[in-house]
């Protein structure tokens, strides 16, 4: 990990907050010392934390997480104004500046937006600024959210082709079993990003504060892996966990990518593309499909489902065509989100 340039790392909710009982301004302090000296020696930082709306939950008095998304929109709003407070004033007294960086999966899925986001995030560390990234909740809606910042930091690591995502969480790393409920659960030291065993091990949330769980850290390093990134996942409470890490230490659990890095235009494609009809084809362009990447015969196609002339790419299907025209197949094609 030594030879690591670029870092994301993730802060989950129950860590900023201390398990939601308002923000922690300590522990947010001592990540940005630890930030600080790795920008010192050449690292280049990016934040995801989370933490918003369980912080706005605590200023409105809330003792459960809501479900209606009004709610949580406005408790979203309530607490992105104390998060960006305390990561400034906690970066400012190592003489640096912090930037607000909000997006929803449709910024990401917009390819002109996508490459304006890669921009001024490339931009703003040449600046020596920390981004601090959160997705932004108050006008998210279940079409274009992320569901969870892991995703949202694998998503952000393949965007600036970082080398390393660092997801600190309040357990030690990913385990056999879960350590709450058997005690003689074994840490597992390291393993392959995107091992089938890892997602059946991994579980679900474990705490009513945070959105996601150890399988949204499994998932986010089998994503994190199609640039090259390695994973780290380890306990945000271990003494200067972000210097040792970077230092070679091995803590929690490492995921390494086990496959050859997309190119970056598959990398955007294989993370944002969405479903967004359907395409009746013969054999013979759907074999070329297969065979040729982007390559598509117009003249197979007969019939088509929920296709706006918006839509880009689509899933072909096999449709009711008459006797006389046999031999329909099924191949499958994304449309990235808009």
């Amino acid at each position: 990990m030594n030879d690591a340039k670029r870092f994301v790392v993730k802060v989950g909710s129950t860590l900023v907050t201390n398990r939601g009982a308002g923000l922690d301004a300590s522990a947010i302090a001592r990540w940005a010392g630890q930030v600080a000296k790795l920008r010192q020696s050449g690292k280049d930082l990016i934040l995801v934390s989370s933490g918003a709306i369980a912080e706005g939950m605590q200023r409105l008095g809330w003792t459960q997480r809501p479900s209606a998304m009004h709610e949580l929109q406005a408790a979203a709003a309530v607490g992105q104004m104390g998060l960006a407070q305390v990561y400034e004033s906690c970066f400012r007294e190592h003489g640096l500046r912090t930037a607000q960086v909000l997006l929803t999966h449709a910024d990401l899925a917009d390819r002109q937006r996508y490459l304006n986001a890669r921009s001024t995030l490339l931009t703003l560390l040449g600046l020596g600024i920390i981004p601090v990234i959160n997705e932004n909740d108050t006008v998210v809606t279940d079409e274009i959210r992320f569901g969870d910042n892991d995703t949202l930091a694998a998503l952000v690591t393949n965007l600036v082709e970082a080398d390393c995502l660092v997801i600190l969480t309040d357990q030690q790393g990913l385990y056999t079993e879960d350590p709450r409920v058997n005690p003689g659960a074994t840490l597992i030291r390291q393993a392959q990003a995107g091992e089938a065993r890892l997602e059946a091990l991994a579980g679900g949330t474990g705490s009513t504060i945070a959105k996601g769980g150890m399988l949204t850290k499994v998932l986010a390093a089998k994503r994190a892996a199609r640039s090259g990134a390695r994973t780290v996942i380890a306990s945000g409470s271990e003494h200067d966990v972000l210097l040792r890490l970077a230092a070679g230490e091995a803590i929690g659990t490492l995921l390494s990518p086990q496959t050859t890095p997309l190119a970056a235009r598959k990398q955007w494609l294989a993370d944002h593309l969405q479903v967004a009809g359907k395409l009746g084809s013969t054999p013979a362009p759907r074999r070329r499909c297969a065979r040729e990447a982007g390559a598509c015969c117009p003249s197979g196609s007969i019939r088509s489902k929920g296709i706006s002339s918006g839509a880009r790419w689509s899933p072909a299907y096999r449709p009711r065509a008459p006797k006389s025209r046999a031999g329909w197949s099924t191949t499958t094609r994304r449309s990235p989100a808009g």
